[in-house]
């Protein structure tokens, strides 16, 4: 095409590519098995870069979509208009940590778990830390606000950012607050790009707020015969007065897909029923142990089968391990659909036994795990021997839409970190009305008027 041979004219070949090989490498990220191609992949080196490619796209109508690291599960960087798909790949370099200020400046392509390493040396700690942060871009977790295990103590990504590049649909390129802990200075753009998913820019640095690095913190595994007892334990653990820094809940399957499908061993008694993995954290190790006490009591009261500490960094590593593998040997045993829900935390109980009933009625396999001390329940569907006309039609959308009406109905709504993307826009009408489409396609259309910018994400 004509436009795509002056955009490498502009750039360069070293950043844009449209040959088959470097396409079919951009077409999917870990949703699903969706695969779409891009007709162009950009890689850019720098902000000036982005600034002239989203420029020369926005004046002649060309789709971008911004891209991480691919490993989104509801679709947001698939490019699924052709266009642009633009990687932030070589944003990788972490700029600045401040020690006085708690405060680091990272490019958006720096990786999660490499940050917090970074900072964790300096005796700072960032805590948003998603299953994949080995991999994931801090840029992708900007546009899902992600959260991960220490969410439940710390809170999710929009808790630490305080100034945001960004490259707008226009090509202009602003920075969106300051890099303060206050600022009450007109309007909030910074909290507005974060989650809004690459639809109003493309973020290239971050300013994040960092904390001081807990000096302790101790693991425990819980085991019950009964996913409710599980359940129920929750927030009953919160009301004896114990804050954890992760809770976790794993049902049995999900741990036995992970023992199977990776080199990891683990003994699995089959009349458990769920697990819950529960960290403290702090600087007073004598507390700790209080706390654990006061959890392990919290346990028994709801009929624990098991309780065991894990007393080694190996060990700990072990458990977190399972835990994180859980979407991905999912995925190696099954295609799934996975849909990101999300209740008051009391409500837990009423969630997994309500989508354990929508699975019966509907005929489909459910692995339930997730982040059972914020009410955040992943639901991975398993596609399993379903025929692929009732997999892909109306039948399991129906059973979809059952579970996003029981997750309203329980104060809650239908993804609580990984975002809506392509796959979950045709279920925002169940908990949203048609004023919140008219503002949010307003702030869309006042950002993004030529609608270039990652097109067909968020709603229909």
């Amino acid at each position: 095409m004509e436009w795509i041979q002056k955009l490498k004219n502009i750039m360069g070949p070293d950043i844009i590519s449209d040959e088959n090989e470097v396409l079919e490498n951009y077409a999917s990220d870990h949703t699903e098995d969706f695969v779409y191609l891009p007709q162009v992949v950009a890689v850019p080196n720098n902000v000036n870069e982005v600034s002239v490619i989203v420029a020369f796209c926005n004046k002649n109508n060309i789709p971008v979509t911004p891209r991480g690291a691919g490993t989104g599960l509801s679709g947001g960087s698939l490019p699924i208009a052709g266009g642009v798909s633009l990687s932030l790949e070589k944003f990788n370099k972490i700029l600045d940590i401040d020690e006085v200020n708690f405060q680091a400046t990272v490019e958006s392509g720096v990786i999660n778990e490499a940050f917090q390493q970074a900072v964790k040396e300096k005796g700072l700690f960032y805590p948003p830390d998603p299953a994949s942060k080995g991999s994931c871009f801090l840029g992708g977790n900007i546009a899902h606000s992600s959260g991960g295990p220490k969410a439940l103590k710390y809170g999710t990504t929009k808790d630490y950012v305080l100034n945001l590049e960004v490259v707008l649909p226009n090509g202009k390129i602003i920075w969106t607050g300051a890099d303060t802990l206050k600022n009450s200075t007109g309007y909030n753009l910074t909290q507005l790009m974060i989650g809004s998913e690459g639809t109003l820019g493309i973020v290239t640095k971050i300013v994040f707020k960092l904390l001081p690095l807990p000096k302790h913190d101790l693991l425990m595994l819980a085991s019950f015969t009964s996913i409710e007892d599980a359940c129920k334990a929750v927030p009953q653990i919160f009301i004896n007065g114990i804050s954890p820094s992760a809770l976790e809940l794993m049902e049995y399957n999900a741990v036995d897909y992970v023992i199977k499908h990776s080199n990891l061993s683990f003994e699995l008694d089959t009349e458990t029923a769920a697990f819950l993995l529960i960290e403290v954290d702090g600087n007073d190790k004598n507390q700790l142990f209080t706390d654990c006490e006061g959890i392990n009591e919290v346990l028994e009261a709801n009929n624990v089968q098991e309780v065991q500490f894990a007393d080694t960094s190996d060990q700990k590593e072990k458990l977190w391990k399972i835990r994180r593998s859980i979407g991905e040997m999912v995925k190696l045993h099954s295609v799934y659909k996975e849909e990101d829900t999300v209740v008051k935390r009391a409500n837990l109980p009423k969630l997994m036994k309500g989508v354990k009933e929508i699975g019966a009625e509907y005929g489909f396999e459910s692995v339930c795990y997730g982040h059972a001390g914020d009410g955040n329940l992943h639901v991975n569907i398993l596609k399993g021997e379903m025929s692929d006309t009732r997999w892909n039609g109306p039948h399991l959308e129906e059973a979809i839409r059952k579970i996003f009406r029981l997750c309203k109905k329980l104060g809650g709504t239908i993804s609580g970190e990984h975002g809506i993307g392509l796959v979950q826009k045709k279920y925002m009408n169940e908990v949203l009305a048609p004023i919140h489409f008219e503002l949010m396609k307003g702030i869309k259309k006042t950002f993004d008027p030529n609608g270039i910018m990652n097109p067909g994400k968020i709603w229909e």
